[in-house]
């Protein structure tokens, strides 16, 4: 029985290693990440899983990132035929009980005016803001440039 307690609590320690989740109030923000981006870029995307456990509707209204020198959210839908993308200033609302995700070809977040290039492997800190959770500091994971939210592994030939 304790080998069994010890390996679970193993891997609840290594699981952590790699997720990194945030809890404000009773908002949960799951894994956010970014996008690498190529050298010479101005912009990059973020990503993340906003979970609202309350009772109450929130927003995400804004952020920050020391390595950008604008934060947008932003939403992408096809319209006509068209993929279109809009900045939403006021902000995501989420709704009691909602999990809103923000992943390519949605919601997303974007750093605009980047200080450097963001390179697979680091991490980025910012800032999130909401109507009334308040702001809280994350760090962006990022990831390969066509990355795609963590499905089944492709295999090369």
């Amino acid at each position: 029985m304790k080998q069994i307690l010890l390996a679970a609590m193993l891997a609840l320690i290594s699981g952590a290693a790699t997720a990194h989740d945030y809890r404000l109030g009773p908002l949960e923000i799951k894994h956010p990440w970014a996008r690498a981006t190529p050298k010479g870029a101005s912009v990059a995307g973020g990503y993340l899983t906003i979970v609202n456990t309350g009772k109450e509707p929130d927003r995400l209204v804004g952020g920050s990132s020391p390595a950008a020198g604008r934060f947008e959210i932003h939403e992408m839908r096809m319209s006509d035929g068209m993929m279109r993308m809009r900045a939403l200033p006021k902000g995501l609302e989420l709704k009691p009980g909602a999990t809103v995700e923000l992943k390519p070809g949605s919601y997303h977040l974007m750093f605009m005016n980047l200080k450097q290039p963001f390179v697979k492997g680091e991490r980025v800190k910012g800032t999130l803001t909401f109507e009334k959770a308040g702001s809280i500091e994350v760090e962006y994971v990022v990831e390969a440039v066509g990355a795609a939210p963590a499905q089944g592994g492709h295999h090369g030939h």
